[in-house]
């Protein structure tokens, strides 16, 4: 549910460009050439070289950026818009991750051109907690009014099918934001990258390390980033109502980010804390899986009713049928592959990726096979745009 904020480090200028042939190669090798995959094969060349050359870079237009501000029921928003400047095939809302430099972090402003030369249009808008790395439920009424103001101003590209890329914890809030209540706010396909369905199999996951297929009762074990758990704990002692409590655990959670030692049970800090922030540490610290619904349970009404509107899983999800393209990376160290495969079970129809060898959200570094894996998922993604 984070995405560093730290820079790619310096890559070879042709590194796209070698990284496609070789996809390629791999596709030919299978026998799944097609014009779909070898295009979904740049395309994922070019998402990986970021910044740097690539094939798709070099046989397409460079996108024009504009940043923009607008107006939804008088709710001010702000945007960039990425046009393709080539035929549009359809219309996209990108809504990234964790970041600092929110939707000028370069990551989310390669992603977005790669995206716009794949002939999406692309529009990236501002969402608070991205930038405070938190997860806000009011952060869903802004990913809801950047999908209703690109339906609203740019009709002739929606016609061809209008979308949301949603990164990490932004699944969640992309879900809950597009409610069956306000038909304008559900697009046509959602794309889920590393997201997730029930929060107290998140809060398991980063407090314990512990997740579930769906369905099955044991216990798996996978290896958390550690962030996970200080971010969830900084965002959660922002609701508790003592003031003294949430200065102290929001310290805790700064200093632990840069790494310390687990408070013990009876350490000075559990001592000094209130009955809120002591329900909330004591969750934090705890490594066995089946005491996190006791431990939920025990939170102040405000942290549990907060928990439990940010969960798309206690939501009848059956307007979404036929929508959802969930890719998830077997490896992912901030929310388990589970999650994508619980959503994929409550909603019909829905198209899952698994990828091998994948973590989270970067496709550097994945094997042979999970490079075909991801470019299957890509030619799901162009599959939903209109004819060139």
């Amino acid at each position: 549910m984070i995405q560093p904020t730290t820079h790619r480090p310096p890559s070879c200028p042709r590194r796209g460009c070698r990284l496609g042939l070789l996809l390629l190669c791999a596709a030919v090798l299978t026998g799944c050439v097609s014009a779909e995959s070898w295009e979904a094969a740049r395309l994922l060349a070019d998402i990986d070289a970021g910044a740097v050359p690539s094939a798709l870079k070099e046989t397409t237009p460079e996108p024009r950026r504009r940043s923009l501000a607008y107006n939804v029921e008088g709710r001010p928003g702000r945007a960039d818009l990425y046009a393709p400047r080539q035929p549009v095939g359809g219309a996209l809302v990108l809504v990234p991750g964790f970041t600092e430099l929110g939707r000028n972090d370069p990551r989310v402003v390669d992603l977005a051109r790669s995206l716009a030369r794949a002939r999406f249009l692309v529009l990236v808008p501002e969402i608070p907690g991205s930038r405070q790395l938190r997860v806000r439920l009011e952060d869903k009424r802004d990913i809801a009014d950047a999908v209703i103001h690109l339906r609203r101003d740019q009709p002739e590209a929606v016609r061809q099918g209008l979308g949301v890329v949603a990164i990490s914890y932004a699944v969640g809030l992309a879900i809950l934001a597009a409610s069956p209540a306000e038909p304008e706010a559900v697009p046509d396909f959602l794309v889920g990258l590393g997201g997730y369905f029930d929060t107290t199999a998140v809060v398991t996951f980063a407090t314990t390390g512990h997740y579930r297929l769906p369905g099955a009762s044991r216990w798996r074990r996978g290896e958390p980033l550690p962030a996970a758990k200080w971010i969830f704990l900084s965002g959660t002692a922002a609701v508790l109502e003592d003031p003294s409590d949430r200065r102290q655990l929001e310290a805790l959670s700064e200093r632990c980010l840069r790494g310390c030692d687990l408070p013990a049970e009876g350490s000075d800090l559990m001592k000094d804390l209130g009955p809120e922030g002591r329900s909330l540490l004591a969750l934090i610290v705890n490594e066995d899986p089946d005491s996190v619904p006791r431990l939920l349970a025990a939170l102040p009404a405000a942290v549990t009713a907060r928990l439990a509107a940010l969960s798309p899983g206690r939501l009848d999800l059956a307007h979404l049928a036929g929508r959802l393209i969930l890719i998830h990376g077997r490896l992912d160290p901030l929310i388990p592959y589970s999650e994508s495969l619980a959503l994929a079970r409550a909603v019909p129809d829905s198209e899952v990726f698994l990828i091998d060898g994948f973590s989270h959200i970067t496709p550097r570094g994945v094997d042979w096979a999970g490079q075909l894996q991801l470019i299957d998922a890509i030619q799901a993604v162009l599959r939903r745009r209109a004819p060139q």
